[in-house]
């Protein structure tokens, strides 16, 4: 692994209790005409690999730490892509990042908002285009609104076998692919007291069905994989519409803090199935450590021969710091490590 020898400057946001780590000086070049095959080069390069563990392991981040590298956009249609990563490698969504990154821009000038008002900031990532929409009062974002790619249903109670017993999962898109599973199926609750079972799961569920067809994008291959495991609580309806309390675990036991952008999205996809959620009602997503996104249907549509969904998530992300990085070539330590 070759040693960075740059310093890397970032800018750190959390969304919802979510770390997004944003590379804004020192990434090596990441070579490619789309957001998607810049993802292939960064997943091949040694040099881009050794900025992302420097990045994300210990000491300079941790094993739940996540952030990306900014990257030209397809076309002229975004105001530029981003390649997410986390402890394991390189994601295909992000709904968090994208709100943060939304924030980011407009707090920045990188896209230029008025202090009243609402402001489009139009982001390529792999799994496609992607708005997060900046809501700013006073001269402040308040909100940002991600606007995410096409949600569906890939398959219902899919079974199988755990060391916590048998299970049924159900499996949906949401810009990644993420299997879900009702945590009391399991004798467990959305909740930090369970937090070490909820992992354990987790990666059983994710590995047990990332080798099966459940794991298969319906038209790109570059998008294979069960990227994470969602772990529900349903809290009822409200007036607006369903509530939930979920936990994602996704990569290898990586625990989101956030109620998951992309993965409320999959949730979404698979609660409009079963009836208990229309265009113009509203998802109350809550996460394990108590903040909520919000979270609608806009519109049906036909993607990949199947019905799908047009989302919206809301959300807010607030700035936590910046940092310039390096590595004494001299540390042992090399670009981290990792302790899980």
């Amino acid at each position: 692994m070759p040693i960075p020898t740059g310093a890397v400057s970032v800018t750190d946001y959390h969304t919802a209790g979510e770390p997004f780590r944003i590379v804004t000086a020192g990434q090596p070049e990441i070579l490619g005409s789309t957001v998607l095959e810049r993802r292939q080069f960064a997943q091949s390069s040694p040099e881009v690999e050794a900025v992302r563990k420097l990045l994300v392991n210990e000491p300079r981040g941790h094993a739940d730490m996540y952030g990306g590298f900014l990257i030209p956009a397809d076309d002229d249609g975004a105001d530029f892509g981003v390649l997410f990563w986390h402890k394991d490698g390189y994601s295909t969504a992000c709904g968090h990042g994208t709100i943060a990154l939304g924030a980011w821009a407009v707090n920045t000038g990188r896209v230029p908002a008025a202090g009243d008002g609402d402001t489009d900031v139009v982001i390529d990532v792999p799994s496609g285009r992607v708005t997060a929409r900046v809501s700013c009062a006073g001269g402040r974002v308040r909100r940002v609104t991600f606007g995410n790619v096409a949600s569906y249903v890939l398959a219902r109670k899919v079974p199988l076998s755990t060391s916590f017993g048998p299970v049924l999962a159900d499996v949906s898109y949401g810009g990644a692919i993420y299997a879900s599973l009702e945590a009391a199926s399991v004798g467990l609750t959305v909740s930090a007291a369970h937090y070490p079972q909820l992992i354990a799961i987790g990666r059983e569920v994710k590995w047990a069905l990332n080798d099966t067809q459940w794991a298969r994008h319906p038209s790109d291959r570059r998008l294979d994989g069960v990227y994470g495991t969602i772990l529900f609580e349903d809290l009822g309806q409200d007036q607006d519409g369903p509530h939930q309390r979920n936990v994602t675990v996704f990569a290898d036991g990586e625990v989101d803090r956030s109620p998951c952008g992309s993965g409320t999205s999959a949730r979404i996809a698979l609660l409009a199935e079963d009836g208990r959620l229309a265009v113009g009602q509203r998802l109350r997503h809550d996460s394990i450590i108590d903040t909520t996104f919000l979270a609608r249907v806009v519109a049906e549509v036909d993607v990949e021969d199947r019905a799908g969904l047009i989302t919206e998530i809301e959300g807010v992300a607030y700035q936590t710091g910046t940092a310039i990085f390096s590595l004494d070539p001299d540390d042992p330590l090399g670009t981290g490590f990792l302790l899980r």
